[in-house]
């Protein structure tokens, strides 16, 4: 029968252990297995194992002891023999290994395993219970050897030996190569370890099992500046010196998110940077995790911190709007006024609105040129008129209306009802090149397809919840109570959470009378960015959410751009594999 494979770990795969005991346990209430194996000296391969020895503590008291011989079922090396004192004739009367891996599970049993090059031995550990049909049960691991690189200076001890580390700290109990006498003198080089562990504010196991990773000097050094915060839902400021913020991050456990600042998980090389400036860490608490993300957006929009990437500058946003003229024409501009009506937007940059301007032009008879047409006098014609690329209404060749229902009204009906016109067109022109084998010239007029679509579906999907003056809507937390939300054209007026056994009615009117006054204006997001008005799309439109009144109806177009989203996917999917 083939043994299951198995390859032995390294000390970064036993820190990241599902098991059950939390973070935040104090050292001194943690309880240790101090673990050590004698073997025949090859590989883990599921036996080899001579001798187990295992010391439980807590709080410095010894709770029980597991040691014993093992047969291991092949012949000792001589070698093994000297250096252990273990023979051939002592391992005979010995349990095999499936015989002692009952006792010894048990024994591990809601404990921290701690042993010296915790590698070697949980491989040993974890093989046999492969091939022994046992499972493994993935305690969380303390690394006495990796601790002490961490601890201890070059200038303290020459090497991290155990016993090296044992006669530094003068252990009562040192090392012999017997795995019982190995473990005990562990368990007084992991007290020594732990007294050295305060002097580096880790008191905790999570702590402890963290400051083996190999963090840097200035991740070590600010780790304090995690303590106190609240584990609640909310908004971390990153503050230098002079009160600047350096960094604005959110999460739905604010304590929890800034300590892995300080692990060995974090490696951007700017947040490492960032670190070295802080010096106090400011949480704004939350109701929930929208208003988090909310209240995070507006911090980042507001002070444009150094080392936030995203959304620090949601108002360079620019739109395609229809001039106000005989002939309107499509305008490219920074923001919407109170007049303008037919419009597409926000664009994230320039050349995503420059796409869909081509797209449209492409698909539609809007005039190109910048110059302000007069129904009473003419212009000379560009070189599009003479391609036929344009209907010439600089000559007067269109009238007001017809340009109105072949140009100006088609692009306010694609934008704001069914853009099929503008796809059917789009599509058309596709064929067209590629039947033509001009394939590149497909795949420019493609990526223009997908940028008028991306851009008609995210506008049309903000006016209708732009639209509505008033909504609210509840969602259950995760401790039974319920999450409150009141929206007003698009921005989060208030937010609150109602706790188990508050009525939320109650809760709710409290937040409708003190939640903030928004009043409309132009576009999909007149009194919030569109990255907002999408989060609280996104929450709202989760199974578990809840409507609870609004004052307009919460709708879209039904023939909008949004029943064109496998096209989209389409053309976005080859625009990935051109």
């Amino acid at each position: 029968m083939a043994q299951p494979e198995y390859v032995q770990d390294t000390i970064e795969g036993l820190f990241d252990s599902p098991a059950g005991i939390p973070d935040d346990l104090p050292l001194h209430r943690t309880t240790f297995v101090v673990l050590d194996l004698e073997t025949t000296g090859g590989s883990p391969d599921g036996g080899g194992i001579t001798e187990v020895g295992a010391v439980k503590v807590r709080g410095g008291e010894e709770l029980g002891v597991l040691a014993t011989l093992v047969n291991p079922g092949e012949p000792i090396p001589p070698f093994i023999t000297v250096l252990t004192g273990i023979t051939q004739a002592m391992l005979l009367p010995a349990p095999p290994i499936e015989q002692v891996l009952p006792s010894l599970l048990e024994f591990l049993r809601d404990a921290v395993l701690v042993a010296h090059n915790a590698p070697y031995d949980v491989g040993f550990l974890k093989a046999a219970c492969a091939r022994h049909g046992y499972a493994w049960p993935n305690p969380r691991v303390l690394d006495t050897a990796a601790l002490a690189r961490r601890a201890l200076t070059t200038d303290e001890v020459p090497n991290r030996k155990l016993g090296t580390l044992a006669a530094y700290f003068r252990t009562p109990r040192q090392p012999s190569h017997r795995a019982l006498a190995d473990a005990q003198a562990t368990v007084d080089v992991l007290h020594g370890l732990i007294g050295r562990l305060g002097g580096h504010r880790v008191d905790t196991i999570g702590g402890a099992i963290e400051f083996c990773r190999a963090v840097s000097p200035a991740q070590r050094r600010k780790r304090h500046l995690a303590d106190g915060l609240p584990r609640v839902p909310g908004v971390y400021i990153f503050r230098a010196a002079d009160d600047r913020p350096l960094y604005v991050g959110t999460s739905v456990d604010i304590a929890t998110r800034v300590r892995s600042y300080f692990t060995a998980a974090e490696k951007r090389a700017r947040i490492s940077e960032m670190l070295a400036a802080a010096q106090r860490v400011e949480a704004v608490e939350c109701a929930h995790a929208l208003e988090a993300e909310v209240r995070e957006l507006r911090l980042i929009a507001a002070h444009a911190p150094p080392y936030n990437r995203r959304s620090k500058y949601p108002q360079r946003v620019v739109w395609l709007k229809l001039t106000s003229e005989a002939y309107p024409r499509l305008s490219m501009v920074a923001k919407l006024s109170a007049g303008d009506e037919a419009y597409l937007g926000p664009f994230t940059s320039r050349r995503a609105a420059g796409l869909a301007a081509d797209a449209l032009h492409d698909a539609l008879p809007l005039r190109q040129c910048t110059h302000r047409l007069s129904t009473r006098s003419t212009l000379p014609a560009c070189a599009l008129a003479e391609l036929g690329r344009c209907a010439a209404p600089c000559e007067h060749r269109i009238s007001v209306a017809d340009y109105e229902r072949r140009a100006a009204g088609e692009f306010r009906r694609a934008t704001t009802e069914d853009p099929e016109a503008v796809v059917a067109a789009l599509l058309e022109r596709i064929e067209t090149l590629s039947s033509a084998q001009r394939y590149e010239e497909a795949a420019v007029v493609r990526g223009r397809l997908a940028a008028v679509l991306r851009a008609t579906m995210r506008m049309q999907r903000l006016l209708g919840l732009a639209r509505i003056a008033e909504l609210s809507a509840a969602r259950r937390s995760g401790d039974g109570g319920w999450e409150l939300a009141v929206v007003r054209h698009g921005r989060l007026a208030g937010a609150a959470l109602a706790r188990p056994g508050v009525p939320p009615r109650a809760t709710l009117e409290q937040v409708l009378a003190t939640a903030e006054t928004v009043r409309p204006g132009p576009g999909p997001v007149p009194n919030a960015t569109a990255e907002e008005s999408e989060r609280i799309l996104s929450w709202l439109e989760r199974p578990e959410t809840r409507l609870v009144a609004t004052s307009e109806p919460w709708a879209s177009p039904v023939r909008g751009a949004a029943r064109f989203r496998d096209l989209l996917t389409t053309a976005e999917a080859a625009a990935g594999n051109w």
